[in-house]
């Protein structure tokens, strides 16, 4: 599946887990399943959402796999090729590029952070070597480095740089990124609350949790938005705010995996050092689910 035209809600998929803490392949295929038969635009498998970081590789590529063969072609799969190693960085990239994954996802180097040079060229070193296109990760939060602005110049030019996710959450920053943007170098979003905002400054879609729980409705809203119904997009924007925030009130997946779990789809289990969501975060998930229609 070619990557290039790919535009809208790519979902950034959850990797359910059994009771036991083992991959529960079985319900990774319904989530496949419901994400091609409710408009998800391509499938983000690996990244944090997916819990990558507690997985084995044996289990990384295990995943990876099953979301391809369910795919079949139909929607674009990118791989989550991230690691604070370069070195390790490159072994995953290639690894997922041989099982026929469509695009790759680099974030940056973690922990050891580097210096702008250093982060340069972490990016091309597997931007150099693969042959699928490449989404760039900004997510300071997490990683406690940004990609400069003078490195999103330098890497929007090369030919395998396909874009940038951008989950800063600074406006400002994603606005100086915009100026880097074209046919070849895209952004988007990172952040399920910055969706109208970043496709209002070129963005063609987002890397989304949200889409989760509601892949129609993210969907659409950046259908919406592209086809130039830019105020029904905002109003699906504003409208989800309750949940996407609730979806959001712990860390990272412990909402959206709970969220599963009451529609039914997946069991809510994660990986130490993440556990079991709180009370107080449980009950306001489940009011603005069901302020969202997705629970009775």
């Amino acid at each position: 599946m070619d990557m290039q035209g790919l535009t809208g809600s790519v979902v950034a998929l959850v990797t359910p887990f059994l009771e036991d803490g083992s991959i529960d392949f079985g319900s990774l295929e319904r989530l496949v399943d419901f994400h091609l038969e409710n408009g998800t635009d391509g499938i983000l498998v690996l990244g944090t959402t997916g819990e990558s970081s507690t997985m084995t590789d044996e289990e990384d590529l295990e995943v990876a796999k099953t979301v391809i063969d369910r795919v079949a072609g139909r929607i674009p799969v990118i791989g989550g090729a991230g690691s604070n190693s370069t070195a390790e960085s490159l072994r995953k990239a290639k690894a997922l590029e041989k099982l026929g994954a469509d695009g790759l996802l680099l974030i940056t180097p973690y922990y050891n952070k580097s210096n702008e040079e250093g982060i340069y060229r972490h990016f091309t070193t597997v931007l150099d070597q693969v042959d699928v296109p490449c989404l760039l990760y900004n997510i300071p939060g997490r990683t406690g480095c940004s990609i400069s602005e003078r490195n999103v110049a330098r890497l929007a030019t090369h030919p395998n740089a396909w874009g940038i996710k951008e989950a800063s959450g600074n406006i400002s920053y994603a606005t100086m990124v915009a100026r880097y943007l074209s046919d070849d170098f895209r952004m988007m979003s990172g952040n399920d609350d910055m969706v109208v905002p970043i496709l209002s400054l070129g963005g063609v879609g987002v890397v989304s949790v949200w889409a989760d729980v509601a892949p129609r409705t993210v969907h659409d809203m950046c259908e919406k938005w592209l086809s130039g119904d830019t105020k029904g997009a905002l109003k699906v924007q504003l409208d989800n705010l309750d949940l996407v925030h609730a979806l959001f009130g712990e860390v990272n997946p412990i909402p959206v995996k709970a969220a599963l779990a009451k529609m039914g789809l997946i069991g809510p289990t994660v990986r130490l050092p993440l556990w079991q969501l709180s009370p107080e975060a449980d009950a306001r998930l489940e009011a603005a689910m069901k302020g969202a229609g997705l629970l009775d």
